[in-house]
């Protein structure tokens, strides 16, 4: 995948970040997490603090390549706490980005701690410092992901906009994602969700599914969609369509090129938001 393989994670998230891009919209974050024009009534916590040197950019890095950073001597006083926190905090994501393209490269069972130590930049024992066991490091990269693409479609479900535009971007953020971070979803694909490398949460995994049947059901009250279809299903075969489709492009079954993965998104909402939509009687 070459350069792109290498693209870093951005502190709006990988769902976030490519929602905003894909749909040309503006949706101004503030450093302190409240959203502003574009999300209602919500607030996204901020994956990391800016430095001194960085407040005023959009373009902070969280899980960034290998950076040099200056050390603490005797002869300075120690950070305040609250910079020992962000610093703490960007050491972790530092080597949570590092582990992603490890895993990405190597899989799991082949890349080793050191490889990712190596990768970061880091001392092979400090990274035992933020987790405990390559184990670990993976299910931080599930969570934490899972988590990020789980507040984005539940705040395209707040925009108040008709319910098969919302399943449109819903479906714009989750598949391109695979084009903007292709390391991300190749791991969590291979390594997590058809895997038995951590244990995952089954209330994490139905809360996607709730998320987009809340699509649904708002789309069924407004009479937008039909309400003789069972909504539940509806959002099971979403999900399904979307992470068919994922996993076609990792393995490379599928042809990804910009045009595939906009074809995918305009088949799936014509088939699913199409099948739900009511039809209206032709005049006579």
């Amino acid at each position: 995948m070459g350069d792109e393989r290498r693209r870093p994670f951005n502190d709006t998230s990988v769902a976030q970040r490519a929602f905003i891009e894909a749909e040309g919209e503006r949706f101004e974050l503030s450093t302190d997490g409240t959203a502003g024009n574009g999300f209602r009534d919500r607030r996204i916590r901020p994956l990391c603090h800016p430095s001194a040197d960085e407040q005023g950019s959009r373009k902070r890095t969280i899980f960034a390549p290998r950076t040099n950073h200056s050390a603490w001597t005797p002869s300075k006083l120690p950070p305040p706490v609250a910079d020992r926190a962000t610093a703490h905090e960007d050491k972790r994501r530092l080597i949570l980005g590092a582990a992603v393209r490890v895993f990405a490269e190597k899989g799991y069972h082949a890349a080793r701690v050191g490889d990712i130590a190596e990768e970061a930049g880091v001392a092979y024992g400090l990274l035992y410092h933020y987790f405990n066991s390559k184990e670990d490091v993976l299910e931080a990269v599930f969570r934490e992901t899972w988590g990020l693409m789980l507040a984005t479609v539940r705040s395209v479900a707040e925009t108040g906009e008709p319910a098969r535009e919302q399943l449109r971007k819903v479906c714009a953020v989750i598949l391109r994602a695979w084009k903007r971070t292709p390391d991300v979803v190749r791991v969590l694909v291979t390594e997590v969700t058809r895997s038995q490398h951590i244990k995952s949460d089954p209330e994490e995994i139905h809360q996607a599914f709730d998320a987009l049947e809340q699509i649904i059901r708002r789309g069924q009250a407004d009479g937008e969609f039909r309400t003789d279809l069972n909504a539940r299903l509806a959002a099971w075969i979403l999900y399904g369509a979307l992470d068919e489709f994922l996993t076609g492009w990792v393995l490379g079954q599928l042809p990804d090129a910009e045009e595939d993965v906009e074809e995918a998104i305009s088949t799936v909402v014509e088939i699913v938001g199409g099948g739900l939509t009511v039809r209206t009687a032709a005049p006579a």
